[in-house]
């Protein structure tokens, strides 16, 4: 696929000029959203006959934090906790007003698998409030999401908190398997004989640990390596890859500086201190990014750390409602969730394309196009992901010969696109990204005077989803 591709493609925008017109137009579009505030679009309301409408009311996250720093003594269920507070406080929802709390986690502890209880339990909700938790790679707080979206469709409930949680800094290192099952028949066995039998066949390689990889069970291969082969098939240069991260740290900087991540709520780290904001924001410069040597494909790869989002611990929570139930409880929602796809591919060639193929259907169930959605929040894994995404987007061969569609759906344009930063520069917990999404599109589409808002995002499992979010009348 890798050489077919990188054939068909050879055309696409993919020199370094392009990279630095948008990187750009980009920083400098500010004031242009600024003057669009000014004068707020009118389109016609995603509303159907007969389907409730479903509102955000409000959303939250803790400071995402570089995995090993102020959260590396805490558990999961402590950083879903805090966003659930966080939320609280922010909302004066009463807790027992609350019908269901679903979360997403990726990489589980063992000791609190369903996570979303034992936050709900410690953040003070009722013991009769039930709770679960839900799995879907780097899509996991989107699936929480649509979860209570379907709970609140179908008449089951009409106050739903969803959200996401990751703690990169502590993961389950397993004993070999050959010690485990070793130590579990050594504890069925009833003599001092037995015990000593099953003791005397332990070598020394029975210690050697297991330890977590973010590769593919199917594959074998690291997400980082699939990025690589993938900007490769689609032409996405160093360069490039480069200049997107730096851009995504630039304009992450300028609106935590700004006051615009308004979605972040301090949390007082027990026995340590208060986090305010996130800690891998770090603008550098294409000199000191250049120097780096390949993460993944050695010698010749062009992912880098630089260029790739970072292991990150934090948690996120967006409280849903429907709109009759959130205007009789006296909110001013900030958002409708409409329609929303998932979709699967190959998770080798294709692993993180989950955007380029659930955008067109997204927008399509929707009745828009592109030119219809004010601001875009996709995920960024890698830089090299999402540009070799935009590329397929905007790729009629692609689209005709792996879509099954008769033309491209076109890419967003860099003006309307993570204009805030995302994933490279504010972080990745796994399970937490989504809700982020979610409410800064909320957030932006209020600020920059649009209508209709974008989410995509690709998972691991060769998945992705995206939604449409509308803004709520002003």
């Amino acid at each position: 696929m890798t050489s077919m591709l990188t054939h068909a493609i050879r055309n696409l925008p993919a020199s370094s000029a392009w990279a630095a017109r948008v990187f750009a137009r980009s920083l400098s579009c500010s004031s242009q959203l600024q003057a669009a505030a000014v004068q707020p679009k009118s389109k016609k309301t995603l509303a159907k006959s007969g389907v409730k409408n479903i509102v955000v009311v409000e959303g939250v996250r803790i400071p995402f934090l570089q995995s090993g720093t102020s959260y590396a003594d805490l558990m999961p269920h402590d950083l879903a906790r805090a966003a659930l507070q966080g939320l609280l406080n922010r909302t004066s929802v009463p807790r027992d007003v609350v019908d269901y709390i679903v979360y997403g986690t990726v990489i589980q502890e063992v000791k609190t698998s369903n996570v979303a209880r034992e936050a709900a339990l410690g953040a003070g909700f009722s013991d009769k409030t039930p709770a679960h938790t839900v799995t879907m790679a780097c899509i996991s707080s989107n699936q929480a999401m649509t979860t209570g979206v379907g709970l609140i469709a179908a008449g089951q409930c009409d106050v739903v908190v969803a959200g996401g949680v990751e703690l990169m800094s502590d993961v389950p290192i397993r004993h070999s398997r050959k010690m485990r099952k070793t130590m579990l028949t050594l504890n069925r066995a009833k003599t001092l004989g037995q015990k000593l039998s099953l003791i005397s066949k332990i070598r020394p390689d029975y210690f050697a640990p297991e330890l977590p990889a973010v590769a593919e069970f199917s594959t074998s291969e690291t997400m980082g390596h699939s990025a690589d082969r993938l900007a490769a098939a689609f032409a996405v240069s160093r360069l490039e890859q480069d200049e997107y991260a730096l851009r995504s740290h630039t304009l992450a900087k300028k609106a935590q500086d700004g006051g615009l991540l308004l979605d972040v709520v301090p949390f007082k780290v027990p026995g340590r201190e208060t986090v305010t904001k996130d800690n891998g924001i770090r603008p550098s410069s294409m000199e000191q990014m250049g120097k780096l040597k390949p993460a993944f494909v050695k010698p010749f790869g062009t992912v880098t750390a630089a260029n790739s989002s970072f292991l990150t611990d934090g948690a996120s929570a967006i409280l849903i409602m429907s709109e009759e139930k959130a205007l009789a409880m006296g909110y001013k929602p900030k958002a409708y969730l409409r329609d929303f796809v998932y979709v699967s591919q190959d998770p080798k060639d294709q692993l993180l394309l989950g955007p380029t193929y659930a955008t067109p259907k997204v927008l399509e169930k929707a009745g828009l196009t592109m030119a219809d959605i004010d601001v875009f929040e996709f995920h960024e894994a890698f830089a090299g992901q999402i540009l070799a995404n935009l590329k397929a987007m905007d790729s009629d061969w692609f689209a005709q010969n792996y879509m099954g569609r008769k033309s491209k759906v076109g890419a967003p344009p860099l003006e309307k696109f993570n204009t805030w930063g995302g994933s490279l520069s504010l972080g990745h917990p796994f399970g937490a990204t989504g809700c982020r999404l979610v409410i800064t599109a909320a957030h932006r589409l209020k600020k920059e005077g649009g209508q209709y808002g974008l989410v995509a995002a690709c998972a691991a499992g060769g998945q992705g989803h995206a939604m449409i979010v509308e803004l709520y009348p002003q």
